[in-house]
């Protein structure tokens, strides 16, 4: 036994304390689709709805031991790792100080107070993560606290490394292939770690692709700071990969590292919501949206993809479904160059389809002009539909511009 699985399982069964192994469900919807044993490993069903209570409780644990007088543990976080550092600082009765940026959602805010109770204190401190990290980190210079990193450090690397302790045991078996989410990297090495040391199995690890850092940094041998992120996938989105994290992860074959479109990972969220009624967020869902692009790989193996959260706020649904749509192909805007002329509309409108239906429609009538500008959003049952409704006009000799994928002017105009 290394020294690794030693701590890993010492961690795990710590973890005991505060909550139950998460279910291994075999999910049958993915197995038929994908013609392969796909289990499911459910960390959105933690107490805090996510693996991160799981380092942020180790990382405490052993400091505390260590130190039992550290009265004072800080972070900063604008969502799970926050949620996790309050509930572990409630059940070891420290006090915990938690900076999060001004424009973090209130429901987020609301749910770190409702674990950390009277144990913690939030400060509400810059309008990006980065101005709230410099004050987390000020805060314990000048107060003696202890800086609890989301992802960079060891025993926060032992803690999330439990995840693959419980799956072991629950599988029964080695599993053919493990898929990972991967933000900062925290999960991924302490899971590849523990299952190197047991035999080792094929592993896939999953990037957002609008904050691809594992990417850039295996690029560049060693982590950089990437110039600019999306943060849509607000659990994974992160800028630079860890220093210890990358260590575990350096030498991966780029081909075992994928990346998933923020779009598409909102139709993969929309599917495990309506079929299979799992609520998970961005970055729980990204090993579920990976397995399409695994397809060939898969069949007939057993496979383990880890749901890493499901703290989602249904504020944002409708965003989801919009972005799921227009990545399907089954909703889209475009620009219309419409006569100005009695009967212009209708003709327009007698064009579409049975099954298509007008969701946005602005139109603006200018003076002394023979054409006018409508911006137009239409939904439909299949895509398909819109290459029927492209030619019918294209026929008729109407002027358009499809916007849907113009990031400035779809967000601009849309």
């Amino acid at each position: 036994m290394t020294d690794f699985t030693h701590l890993a399982r010492s961690a795990t069964a710590a973890l005991r304390d505060l909550f139950d192994p998460t279910p291994l469900q075999r999910n049958e919807h993915l197995s038929r689709r994908f013609q392969a044993d796909i289990w499911l490993k459910r960390e959105d069903l933690t107490p805090v709805r996510s693996y991160k209570l799981r380092g942020a409780f180790n990382a405490m644990r052993k400091v505390l031991a260590k130190r039992p007088d550290q009265a004072i543990f800080v972070c900063a976080s604008a969502g799970n790792h926050a949620q996790g550092v309050a509930f572990a600082c409630k059940h070891f009765g420290v006090r915990g100080v938690i900076f999060m940026p001004v424009t973090t959602p209130r429901q987020k805010i609301d749910k770190t107070r409702t674990f950390g109770g009277d144990s913690i204190e939030i400060c509400l401190t810059g309008d990006y993560f980065d101005q709230s990290l410099a004050a987390a980190q000020a805060y314990c210079t000048q107060s003696g606290g202890h800086f609890l990193s989301p992802f960079d450090d060891g025993d926060v690397i032992e803690g999330q490394a439990s995840v693959a302790v419980e799956l072991l045991k629950q599988l029964g078996q080695m599993p053919d292939m493990v898929v990972l989410p991967v933000g900062g990297g925290g999960l991924a090495s302490g899971v590849r770690r523990y299952l190197a040391a047991h035999g080792g199995t094929d592993l896939r690890f999953v990037e957002p692709l609008g904050g691809a850092s594992l990417r850039a940094a295996l690029a560049a041998g060693a982590p950089v700071t990437l110039p600019k992120v999306d943060s849509f996938v607000d659990g994974a989105a992160v800028a630079r990969i860890g220093t210890q994290t990358f260590a575990q992860l350096a030498d991966i074959a780029p081909d075992c590292l994928l990346t998933a479109p923020e779009d598409r990972i909102c139709v993969t969220m929309l599917e495990m919501l309506n079929i299979e009624g799992i609520v998970l967020e961005p970055a729980g869902a990204l090993s579920i949206d990976a397995l399409p692009d695994l397809a060939a790989d898969i069949r007939g193996k057993t496979v383990v993809c880890v749901t890493s959260g499901g703290n989602f706020d249904f504020e944002r649904l409708p965003e989801v479904k919009e972005r799921a749509m227009r990545y399907s192909g089954m909703k889209k805007y475009f620009i219309l160059r419409l006569p100005q002329r009695p009967g212009a509309l209708r003709d327009f409108l007698e064009m579409l389809g049975p099954e298509d239906d007008i969701a946005r429609f602005e139109y603006l009538k200018k003076s002394a002009r023979n054409f006018g500008t409508v911006l137009i959003g239409i939904e439909t049952s299949e895509a398909a539909n819109f290459e029927r409704l492209f030619a019918r006009m294209h026929e008729a000799g109407f002027v358009y511009r499809d916007i849907t994928l113009d990031e400035t002017l779809s967000g601009f105009l849309v």
